[in-house]
């Protein structure tokens, strides 16, 4: 059975990709490098790609006229399990 997202339930045998939403502001524009990590805004862990993108897209889109605010995916599954292929 699928979570009302879509999502495979891991109760299920369904398998968890865990993707993490993130931002902060830069230093500069031409590198990831934050400005205070202390301030950096985490979104949220989601269940697959389409919910971190869309998490990702309303962040990216609040912070629209900051240009030194980026937000980022990170696609934890593949850093909990990297042999998987």
């Amino acid at each position: 059975m699928a979570a009302d997202d879509g999502a495979p339930d891991a109760k299920d045998g369904g398998k968890q990709l865990l993707h993490l939403v993130f931002g902060g502001t830069l230093t500069k524009l031409d590198k990831v490098q934050f400005d205070d990590l202390s301030k950096l805004d985490i979104v949220g862990i989601y269940p697959n790609y389409a919910a971190a993108y869309d998490a990702w897209k309303d962040a990216a889109q609040r912070s629209v006229d900051d240009a030194h605010m980026r937000y980022f995916i990170v696609h934890l599954h593949r850093l909990l399990d990297p042999e998987a292929a």
